[in-house]
């Protein structure tokens, strides 16, 4: 006798499982919409439909909540962002372009850019929160953009530089572009719109060309008169 197929999974079955992106939906609309310290659990609770124990069955505390709504919208990102730099066989320049551009597509023109303002407005009030964006956000984007740093330099593409310098200069204009895009940005009656890409190729293309070793011109040195 044949085996009849497995039933499909019941309406409340698939809501189940997709509760927990649910709720860290909400959360992520309400922590960047009202601020991580004003918003009430209850609150994430009634946005994503569930009651409030149902919130603390899969999140326990509401910092427990902020640290899933980082992993799953920032942290992922950075872990596919490393496989690139891992797989890439190109210029480096040309990854290096790559990586930027795609940081902000995945990051800075999706709702997850919120959560850089939430962290650097609020993040002095909660230290386990402040340590765990450090171990989980900023030092894992620091070493892969460094390590593209120091490839370039190793393949004698990139002339001799500071690198963790270099990775603090390229990354500044994207917590720029974030914080606008949550501040002076949010005000359309203000007229201070900034086209996020043209900014970028423009950094980026500024980086390169004072990044990129310099070929000798092989022209002979001018003698000075006596």
């Amino acid at each position: 006798m044949s085996r009849s197929a497995d039933p499909a999974p019941s309406t409340r079955q698939r809501r189940k499982e997709a509760r927990p992106q649910e709720l860290l939906d909400a959360a992520l609309d309400l922590f960047v919409e009202k601020g991580f310290a004003a918003t009430r659990s209850e609150e994430v609770a009634a946005r994503a439909g569930v009651s409030k124990g149902t919130l603390y069955l899969y999140y326990p505390s509401k910092e427990e909540l902020l640290k899933a709504v980082i992993r799953e919208n920032i942290s992922r990102e950075i872990a596919e962002g490393q496989d690139i730099v891992r797989g890439f066989d190109g210029p480096t320049a040309e990854l290096l372009a790559y990586l930027m551009a795609e940081w902000w597509r995945r990051i800075g023109e999706t709702r997850a850019s919120g959560i850089c303002k939430l962290i650097l407005s609020e993040v002095r009030n909660f230290p386990d929160i402040a340590q765990f964006y450090l171990d989980e956000v900023v030092l894992p984007a620091e070493r892969m953009i460094g390590s593209v740093v120091q490839r370039g330099i190793g393949r004698g593409e990139f002339r001799p530089v500071p690198v963790d310098d270099v990775v603090h200069a390229l990354m500044a204009p994207m917590l720029y572009l974030m914080l606008h895009k949550h501040s002076l940005g949010a005000c359309p009656n203000l007229g201070r719109h900034i086209d996020a890409q043209g900014l970028i190729a423009v950094q980026i293309d500024l980086m390169l060309n004072g990044l990129t070793a310099r070929k000798p011109t092989g022209r002979p040195a001018r003698k000075t008169l006596p």
